[in-house]
């Protein structure tokens, strides 16, 4: 088998997505925006959304990404790496098939984490794509890229936690159809660093949450939303804490790392879009009596926007890979450098693009300029590009740290290297 070769059975769900792709997700396009802009509730659900999940579920491609049997095909990373790559090339899709963050990240936590009555009350309507839900990590008084920042309360009262404190960017929160958060809040302060931390399972409409706005992303109104909240003695019982009290903060990392790797595939996705918008218009654009696509500089743009993607791919698929066969944890350097790569790789190729279609590219009539404001968040959505690269550097310091002979550059004196230049 070569390198990165697909499985029979990811060839085969990669072909009838494409498939499903072509035949009712790009006609569709229009038709979506012309729903979203009628509807009274600018996060609700147009109808096209729910005809076509309903055609996609009973098409068999329905929870493509979760890792076992029981809920969906029960793939790999490396076999749903392409399938989510093909939902990214258009931002709404992946919920048609039930494939959407941040319910998949919350959908693996309640299936590893969640007690039975979680599984019942929460899981199975998610499966089911009848709720949403939202991970309410981040808040605005802290840097929450350090996670060891989160302020929020969790106060133990009898059989009973007492929350107070406020959130924000907890994606989906908004909707109408959001019924469930995974919320992560401080429960110890005097524990060690990393077990202060703890995740609870907080319905929407418990006493004391309130929806205090919708955070708008470069203007844009995401369906999706982008919700600030407020918990003022909100009650939750002892009985929903994930995994136990202090185990928030790992939670954290077994949700982050496929979520991570199903952003960074979305995301060629949408470059990949982008790279195919460009041609097009720089091969049916005329200035000074020639075509776009016979100037020097559109066409190094577009020899460098197919190398950066054929790159970034195969770091990606690199890191599936290496989740799939050794771990997360071993994985974590790829993790991160695809986490960073990826969103500035499309973003560079989704400029370029805007750039070639002129003053079209930043309005609505093609889906560049949205596009840009969507995978601009991901430089910060699940940490920030400096925290990855960070921890890269950290990794890659961590044997030079510990060397007992600081003068010597791996094994090798200074005097030997001056001597080989």
């Amino acid at each position: 088998m070569s390198l990165f070769e697909m499985s029979p059975r990811a060839a085969e769900y990669r072909q009838r997505l494409l498939d499903f792709m072509d035949q009712y997700i790009y006609p569709n396009e229009a038709v979506y925006e012309q729903q979203m802009r009628e509807l009274d509730n600018p996060h609700a659900n147009p109808p096209i959304l729910d005809q076509l999940k309903e055609k996609a579920r009973a098409e068999g491609l329905w929870n493509l990404f979760h890792p076992h049997k029981e809920w969906g095909p029960g793939l790999t990373n490396l076999e749903y790496a392409p399938l989510a790559e093909i939902m990214g090339r258009v931002v709404w899709s992946s919920e048609v098939f039930n494939c959407n963050a941040p319910d998949t990240g919350n959908m693996e936590v309640l299936t590893l984490f969640g007690t039975d009555e979680h599984k019942e009350r929460y899981l199975k309507p998610l499966l089911n794509g009848e709720i949403s839900s939202a991970f309410a990590m981040t808040e605005p008084a802290v840097a929450s890229s350090d996670a060891t920042n989160i302020e929020l309360s969790m106060v133990r009262d009898g059989d009973e936690y007492v929350l107070n404190g406020r959130k924000w960017f907890a994606s989906n929160a908004v909707r109408p159809d959001c019924k469930v958060l995974i919320v992560m809040g401080k429960t110890d302060p005097t524990a060690p660093t990393h077990k202060q931390q703890s995740m609870m399972v907080v319905p929407t409409d418990a006493p004391g949450v309130t929806i205090v706005r919708n955070l708008p992303v470069f203007g844009y109104v995401d369906r999706e939303s982008h919700g600030e909240l407020v918990f003022d003695n909100v009650r939750v019982p002892a009985t929903d804490v994930l995994k136990g009290e202090g185990e928030g903060f790992a939670i954290a990392q077994a949700r982050l790392g496929p979520g991570r790797i199903h952003h960074c595939m979305r995301t060629i996705g949408m470059a990949e879009r982008a790279l195919e918008l460009m041609c097009a218009r720089a091969a049916t654009r005329v200035t000074y009596g020639e075509p776009l696509a016979d100037r020097a500089n559109i066409q190094d743009w577009i020899a460098e926007s197919r190398i950066d993607i054929e790159m970034v791919r195969l770091l990606t698929l690199k890191a599936a890979e290496m989740m799939d066969t050794v771990g997360n944890k071993a994985a974590a350097t790829e993790i991160a450098a695809i986490k960073v790569a990826a969103p500035n790789v499309a973003l560079k190729i989704i400029d370029r693009a805007i750039q070639v279609h002129g003053g079209a590219g930043v309005t609505d009539d093609f889906p560049l300029a949205m596009a840009y404001a969507h995978i601009r968040t991901l430089r910060l959505a699940d940490g920030p590009d400096e925290v990855h690269k960070r921890a890269i550097a950290r990794r890659e310091l961590r044997p030079y740290r510990t060397s007992p002979a600081p003068e010597t550059v791996a094994g090798v004196s200074d005097q030997a290297l001056a001597a080989r230049w």
